[in-house]
């Protein structure tokens, strides 16, 4: 790890209305300048962690038991009020690139709000440093760019806008749910390059979800596998490329598809999708 842990999150469970619990007994650090991701199938719990360290859990979850707690400041059972004042130490790059951005606003608008409300910049340097922030993530004629609607650029455009945005009030914690899930092949190796570039420069730390443990190869330190909500294997992503411990981890490589060996995807097994 590269810092002092900034995020700890301490034995948390999480019960949907009056039923079970959908993540049980988590724990886990992330270091200050550290990219740490959360990996396992759809339903896992990975972006439900993500919801809890920005306090926006769907209505009917409640944190039943545990602490999230962000450079040494518990989050759990914090007001709302208090939420907003801390909002700038966190930040998000949402799944879907083609519905985070409202599209009867232009993005000039959507970056510099945010500023300005988080930051208390005035609008003329909001709106400089929304220009600097896209040219950042390598967007050309960034000026033209900021007086479009989100309908009139790609979708790699509107992620790169997101993830400008997110970077925007110098956030200590990024949350980066599934950020590629909707882009093509060669959109998502820009996007990954593009953030791990940001990341450097900036020293952000990043929470990154993804099913994808190619993707966390390329991109993590530090990995937590996640089985129905519960966490299989923890450890350097190094170990786990190399020496993946448990059985459902095992699985999930061996099911992750290889351009030099196509023959060799396995599906999961019966026993590990119960």
């Amino acid at each position: 790890m590269s810092g002092a842990r900034l995020l700890e999150i301490g034995h948390l469970s999480v019960a949907l209305g009056g039923g079970a619990a959908v993540l049980r007994d988590v724990s886990l650090g992330v270091a200050a300048g550290e990219v740490h991701g959360l990996v396992g199938m759809s339903g896992a719990g990975k972006s439900m962690i993500g919801r809890a360290v920005l306090g926006i859990l769907p209505p009917s979850a409640r944190v039943i038991a545990g602490s999230i707690r962000l450079d040494g400041r518990e989050l759990v059972g914090m007001t709302e009020r208090a939420r907003r004042a801390a909002g700038s130490t966190l930040a998000l790059i949402p799944q879907d690139p083609l519905s985070a951005l409202n599209p009867v606003h232009r993005i000039a608008a959507q970056m510099t709000d945010v500023m300005r409300l988080r930051a208390r910049l005035s609008r003329a340097a909001a709106l400089a440093r929304a220009e600097a922030l896209l040219a950042e993530v390598h967007i050309r004629d960034p000026a033209a760019v900021l007086r479009r609607y989100p309908h009139e650029l790609s979708g790699g455009m509107r992620q790169r806008v997101l993830i400008a945005t997110a970077f925007a009030c110098a956030p200590r914690l990024i949350v980066a749910d599934e950020p590629t899930t909707a882009l093509d092949v060669t959109v998502q190796k820009q996007i990954l390059r593009l953030i791990r570039e940001m990341q450097h420069r900036h020293g952000t730390a990043i929470l990154f979800i993804t099913h994808d443990l190619g993707v966390v190869a390329k991109i993590c330190a530090t990995v937590t596998v996640l089985q129905h909500g519960a966490i299989v294997e923890q450890a350097p992503v190094a170990d786990i490329v190399a020496r993946p411990r448990h059985p459902y981890t095992r699985a999930l490589f061996a099911a992750t598809p290889r351009y030099d060996r196509p023959e060799a995807l396995r599906p999961l097994a019966g026993e590990l999708l119960a």
